[in-house]
């Protein structure tokens, strides 16, 4: 990290610009530098580079930022699909709850739920029953909107159980969600495993900077218990639609993906 420090050390900011903006697109440009060995400005003789030699490095960088993301282990739910660690997601619709206990089931552990006081909404615990054992939530719940995002952010960090559910009231703005991203990365580096968030959000979602957005529908019949789900957003993943049903015990993608 010495070449990286080095660099940000040259590439003070000037008079006029507003630093911290400045300060993040360059720091962030020369961590993956000095991470990958590659200098964006000057190339390994030390002489500067030409536009052309420093937009190819720029690109290589960013090339080798999405192999690292590519490495990222997931959590596997619903049997297909699979949710990146160490990240925050967005889960929407009617039944999002339902589909953040089918996210649950595949871990291990015990499990936060955070939600405001004020809510009328409680998990119904023989409900549960049918997803996860009700032992492993621990809910908390904060006096203030504010204290919801912060308490999940506080848990990730400690990198002590698996999974933070954040039950929301409204969207959250885009620096909360940065600092969930970075508390879920640094409980990874504390924890027996990556941690992740989900965070839950009424209507159809908006949260900004989360790494994927789902939405989940029901789909309830006579005699059959379903539901839709739509992948919105996702990092590397095109927006899809599913029919999820309940067979037996298990909770399946339907072979019909048109849902």
């Amino acid at each position: 990290m010495v070449r990286g420090q080095l660099r940000l050390k040259e590439q003070t900011p000037g008079a006029g610009r507003s630093f911290p903006g400045f300060f993040a697109r360059r720091f962030s440009k020369c961590w993956f530098a000095a991470k990958d060995g590659i200098s964006l400005d000057r190339n390994r003789f030390g002489v500067k580079r030409t536009k052309m030699e420093h937009n190819f490095a720029k690109a290589k960088a960013g090339l080798l930022a999405r192999e690292r993301y590519r490495d990222r282990p997931v959590a596997r739910f619903l049997s297909e699909l699979a949710l990146a660690t160490g990240r925050a997601h967005e889960f929407c619709g009617l039944a999002r709850r339902t589909l953040a206990l089918m996210a649950i089931r595949g871990t291990q552990g015990p499990v936060f739920w955070i939600r405001p006081v004020w809510q009328p909404d409680w998990l119904n615990p023989d409900g549960l029953m049918a997803f996860i054992d009700p032992g492993r939530l621990i809910f908390v719940e904060p006096t203030r909107s504010e204290d919801i995002l912060w308490s999940a952010e506080e848990v990730l960090r400690s990198g002590a159980v698996p999974v933070v559910v954040a039950d929301l009231p409204s969207p959250p703005k885009l620096t909360p969600v940065r600092r969930l991203h970075l508390a879920a990365e640094n409980g990874a580096e504390r924890g027996r495993a990556a941690p992740f968030a989900l965070l839950l959000v009424p209507g159809g979602g908006g949260a900004q900077g989360v790494e994927s957005r789902w939405q989940f529908s029901p789909r309830h019949k006579l005699g059959r218990t379903s539901w839709r789900l739509a992948r919105l957003k996702a990092r590397g993943e095109p927006p899809k639609t599913w029919k999820v049903e309940k067979r037996g015990t298990h909770y399946m993608l339907a072979k019909d993906a048109s849902a």
